[in-house]
C-alpha cells in the first residue's frame, strides 16, 4: 500500500504541490478512498480535479476522493503548527505522565514536540512527536449547529 500511496502523492504534487495526501484506504477489494487536504480547503471542484488527474487508477479501482473532515488526523509536526488553538485528541504509544490519551487545546508546536492544555484540568503536557501513536482534531460542537 505504501508504494501506491507514494505514487498517488507524487501525482498529486504534479497537479498542485499544496495538495496533501492525508490517507489512502482500501474501502473494498477494488475500491480506493483517498483523503486530501489543501491550505485553501477541499471542495467538490478540487475532488473532481484530483479524480480526473488520477484517472489511470480508475482502470484498477473505483475511486473516492474526500476531505479529511472535521476530525482531521494530525500526523506531521506542521499539522500541529497549522492548527494552533484548536482542540485535539492525542494518543501516545506508551504512557506519558501516567496516561496515554490526552484531549485539549494545542498551545504550541514545533518540529520536536506539541504542547497541549488539557481540557479536564487545564494543566499542560508536552508530547514528543515520536511518542504520538494517533492524533486528530476534535470537532467543535457548534460546527454542525445552525442558528
Amino acid at each position: 500500500m505504501s508504494e501506491l500511496q507514494e505514487k498517488i502523492s507524487s501525482r498529486l504534487a504534479e497537479l498542485d504541490p499544496a495538495i496533501e495526501l492525508i490517507a489512502v484506504e482500501m474501502s473494498g477489494p477494488e475500491a480506493l478512498r483517498i483523503y486530501i487536504d489543501h491550505p485553501g480547503g477541499v471542495d467538490l471542484a478540487l475532488c473532481e480535479q484530483v479524480t480526473a488527474h488520477l484517472g489511470n487508477l480508475l482502470l484498477s479501482y473505483s475511486l473516492e476522493v474526500s476531505s479529511p473532515g472535521s476530525d482531521r488526523p494530525l500526523s506531521k509536526p506542521e499539522h500541529f503548527c497549522r492548527y494552533l488553538g484548536r482542540r485535539v485528541r492525542v494518543r501516545t504509544r506508551e504512557a506519558l505522565e501516567g496516561q496515554r490519551n490526552f484531549t485539549g487545546t494545542i498551545e504550541a508546536a514545533d518540529e520536536e514536540v506539541v504542547r497541549v492544555a488539557l481540557s479536564d484540568s487545564g494543566a499542560q503536557v508536552t508530547i514528543p512527536h515520536e511518542r504520538i501513536h494517533r492524533s486528530n482534531l476534535v470537532p467543535d460542537i457548534a460546527e454542525g449547529v445552525s442558528q
